[in-house]
């Protein structure tokens, strides 16, 4: 069992990863600037999950030295300053990034220039004695969320400079029932799997669907 953090984690796309973690039977914690609100939303996954589900609540700083790997949920206008808040206790562990620069207008979603090219590059480079990997990126957080979804079919593209880290990522994407990790390349070619977040907002909204990815012959 892996004890997973999830820094910023209590938006729905944090608390919707935690929730089928725990259900896969990891240790969770969710993080979050307030500690009070944080563990708030860890019981109200408690009292969701069966009996023996293992999901807490802490302040970010405590969730990232607590957990064997971390994932970042945090809004894309608070990544860097939580990151750099937390190289100390994310130091040796697997940092996955799920985090897309996105901003709105009356047109919709579009993608964020991100001066390290990727949410996941300045992750690498604000993080440097960490093993960033991209993931999780176009998962709809109402599946996740919602109770009567037992199978989130979708694949994850996972993307990293290190092929441990990577397979390990892969291998834990798989925990979660219709899930599948595809390794997608680099950390270098982030940038696009992050944008592309956009269009399958437009999608959504134009179909009134929760779509994801799939790749084929794979």
């Amino acid at each position: 069992m892996t004890t997973l953090g999830f820094l910023g984690g209590t938006g729905d796309q944090g608390r919707g990863l935690a929730r089928r973690f725990a259900l896969a039977g990891h240790a969770v914690w969710i993080g979050s600037r307030s500690p009070e609100r944080a563990e708030a939303a860890a019981e109200a996954l408690r009292a969701d999950l069966p009996p023996g589900a293992s999901v807490s609540g802490a302040g970010n700083a405590e969730v990232a030295a607590r957990c064997d790997l971390a994932v970042v949920a945090v809004p894309y206008d608070g990544h860097a300053a939580l990151l750099a808040d937390l190289a100390e206790p994310l130091r040796g562990k697997i940092v996955v990034d799920c985090v897309n620069p996105l901003g709105f207008d009356g047109k919709g979603a579009y993608a964020l220039e991100v001066p390290e090219g990727s949410a996941a590059e300045q992750a690498a480079a604000l993080l440097p004695e960490s093993t960033v990997v991209a993931a999780f990126h176009h998962i709809s957080a109402v599946l996740l969320l919602d109770p009567a979804v037992e199978s989130v079919d979708t694949d994850v593209l996972v993307l990293g400079d290190d092929r441990e880290a990577t397979d390990a990522v892969q291998e834990l994407v798989a925990a979660i029932h219709g899930m599948r990790g595809i390794y997608a390349g680099r950390l270098r070619n982030a940038r696009q799997v992050e944008a592309l977040t956009a269009n399958l907002i437009s999608i959504n909204r134009r179909y009134k669907a929760h779509a994801g990815i799939r790749v084929t012959d794979v």
